[in-house]
């Protein structure tokens, strides 16, 4: 990191000593940049950041590498699949005119598309730092990735759920029951996805075992991820499992990963596994990734950055292993990174924004801890904005209440809200599943639990492991 930043504002000249400094300090207020003291001091020095930020040219995110290029193998990965010649439409701008165009008519969702090789994640999270809430909307609703494997992911006008019927100790009936359930609601098109309460290899395969008997005892056309460590789920497919997505929490920094236990090299590694056993129907993109802000300051590798740029390197990593999912777990960390309700909607929609400029595709999970300051309204906002903005997946969780991580999201119900207000529709596969099972109704793809066939309103007595309560 080299360089001095200089603004002279009134009587007063601010010094940023480096690109990083400048980074930061622009960075609308969160705690977690507080926690690692990288926070602008007043709002006044914020606005100077963001001023200097707006004047630097696109190259110079090409010329200064915020993390040493020799010392992280996410900074060589950005540097190396950098497309230059994708680069060449916007690298006579300055970040503020970036903005300006992205929000232009002339950065149609063709041209974007075209553009995303050539856009690194410093590019696209030094423009989010001078763009409002409704900027950030409006250019990601431009920005359509569209993913599958035996569901289509990511269509316009469409929001996917993550079916998450996670149990704290494991319980198949429970579980069970929470599928049952979010199908009832319509959810589950995106993935069907646990977090192992016992997270071992064992564990997992009994657990993809149980999710693939009900998956295809119902055709139904989805996909199955049982959350355990990467490693883990490779030594599942050795042993013959069911796996069908990949799963792994990654960070924006090679020390951030190496403390979750795994490189790109595990990840290529993963995908190679995976898409070998040739378990989809209309695609293959077989890897799901969960990121959020935080992550690297909660590992001390952040390298002295604010914690959205480092958000946004972590999607370096996801684009290249061309991933069906990726969500930020916005709220998840706790307030020592997002204070409050206003400090979530705001990471939501930057990660979201950033993800979907790099073509990554983005869901969230619109969630909060409950020593937070936020509650279940502002959770409502969070998800009508990313309902407006494009959001390709969100959460599907009973009650909201996730009983086995202890934190609270958006429920079958919200989804449900969702699709109804802001006139989405689900996976187009799995829509017409639902009407085929007499769950929905074409004409208004509302969910009608009256009329619900009493055989399939009695299936979860027929549910794999309904008898078994370990």
């Amino acid at each position: 990191m080299s360089g001095t930043y200089r603004y002279t504002l009134g009587d007063r000249t601010y010094r940023f000593a480096h690109l990083a400094e400048v980074m930061a300090k622009a960075s609308p207020a969160r705690s977690g940049d507080r926690l690692a003291g990288v926070i602008a001091e007043s709002a006044e020095e914020r606005v100077v950041a963001q001023m200097v930020l707006a004047e630097l040219p696109l190259k110079t995110f090409l010329n200064e590498a915020l993390v040493a290029y020799e010392d992280d193998e996410i900074t060589r990965l950005i540097v190396d699949d950098h497309d230059a010649s994708a680069f060449e439409t916007i690298a006579h701008l300055t970040v503020g005119d970036f903005r300006n165009w992205l929000l232009s008519d002339d950065s149609t969702p063709e041209v974007l598309e075209k553009l995303r090789p050539g856009i690194t994640p410093e590019m696209a999270a030094a423009v989010s730092k001078i763009m409002r809430n409704q900027d950030l909307i409006l250019v990601a609703r431009k920005c359509r990735v569209t993913t599958a494997f035996r569901s289509t992911i990511g269509l316009a006008g469409h929001m996917s759920t993550r079916l998450q019927p996670n149990h704290p100790t494991d319980d198949t009936t429970g579980i069970a029951a929470s599928i049952l359930d979010g199908l009832l609601y319509g959810n589950g098109d995106a993935v069907i996805g646990i977090n192992p309460a016992t997270d071992n290899v064992a564990q997992s395969v009994k657990l993809m075992r149980l999710l693939d008997e009900v998956i295809c005892k119902y055709e139904i056309p989805t996909q199955s991820c049982v959350l355990t460590h990467v490693t883990n789920t490779m030594e599942a497919i050795e042993q013959g499992a069911p796996v069908d997505l990949v799963f792994q929490s990654i960070g924006g920094t090679e020390a951030t990963n190496s403390s979750f236990g795994f490189g790109l090299k595990d990840l290529a590694e993963a995908e190679s596994a995976a898409q070998s056993l040739g378990r989809g129907t209309v695609g293959n993109n077989v890897m799901y990734f969960e990121t959020g802000q935080g992550s690297s300051l909660s590992a001390d590798a952040h390298h002295g950055l604010d914690q959205q740029t480092c958000e946004a390197r972590a999607y370096a990593v996801a684009r290249k292993f061309k991933p069906l999912l990726v969500n930020t777990v916005v709220g998840f960390i706790g307030p020592e990174y997002l204070f409050d309700g206003k400090e979530i909607i705001r990471a939501g929609l930057e990660d979201h924004f950033c993800g979907k400029l790099l073509g990554v595709p983005m869901g969230c999970d619109v969630c909060y801890t409950n020593h937070a300051e936020a509650d279940q309204n502002d959770m409502d906002n969070l998800l009508t904005l990313l309902g407006v903005a494009g959001c390709n997946f969100i959460m599907g969780i009973p009650g909201s209440d996730d009983i086995m991580l202890n934190y609270q999201t958006t429920s079958f119900h919200d989804a449900l809200y969702a699709r109804r207000a802001l006139d989405l529709r689900l996976a187009p596969e799995f829509e017409a599943w639902l009407e085929r099972m007499q769950i929905m109704r074409d004409a208004d793809r509302h969910v009608l639990h009256e009329q619900m066939p009493p055989s399939f309103a009695r299936s979860l007595e027929n549910l794999p492991g309904g008898a078994d309560h370990g």
